[in-house]
């Protein structure tokens, strides 16, 4: 368990202490996507689905669910975030929605989970939206594209 930071030395979850780690600019990007039958991507692309407009919701909801991260993740920390940003973008090949999230802060740890939580989020959220129309819809592929800044420097997929 010495790699894994979230555990103390008698294996104990805990939070990890940061405040010794300096200050540095931090980027997350990650991705996702909500997989659903062609009429259901029809409808949420030509504004007919019954909820309203899926994408704005859907990207409204990702962005309070990167700030509201450190309250669902039991060891993540509260951070300013100073930016969010989330690309729901329609794919006829997939078919489906494909999501991207971008997150930065001025910090002490990284923003990986809180655009994790955005995509995750905001793909709920879709599936919420036209579930009635499309119980078999599949939310997959959510994974970090980017991590840069603090210790352990850039990593991209």
């Amino acid at each position: 368990m010495a790699d894994l930071t979230h555990f103390d030395k008698d294996g104990r979850a805990h939070m990890v202490d940061v405040s010794d780690k300096p200050v540095t600019a931090r980027i997350a990007v990650a991705e996702g996507y909500v997989r659903m039958a062609p009429e259901t991507l029809e409808a949420i692309s030509s504004g007919a689905a019954k909820k309203g407009d899926v994408i704005g919701v859907a990207r409204l909801a990702g962005i309070m669910g990167a700030k509201k991260t450190s309250d669902l993740i039991p060891l993540c920390h509260p951070l300013p975030i100073t930016k969010v940003a989330l690309e729901l973008e329609a794919d006829p090949a997939l078919p489906g929605i494909r999501i991207a999230a971008t997150v930065k802060t001025g910090g002490q740890t990284g923003v990986e989970m809180e655009a994790l939580t955005a995509v995750s989020t905001a793909a709920l959220t879709v599936y919420d939206m036209v579930k009635a129309v499309d119980k078999a819809m599949e939310i997959g592929g959510i994974r970090v594209l980017l991590k840069d800044g603090g210790k352990s420097g850039r990593y991209e997929a």
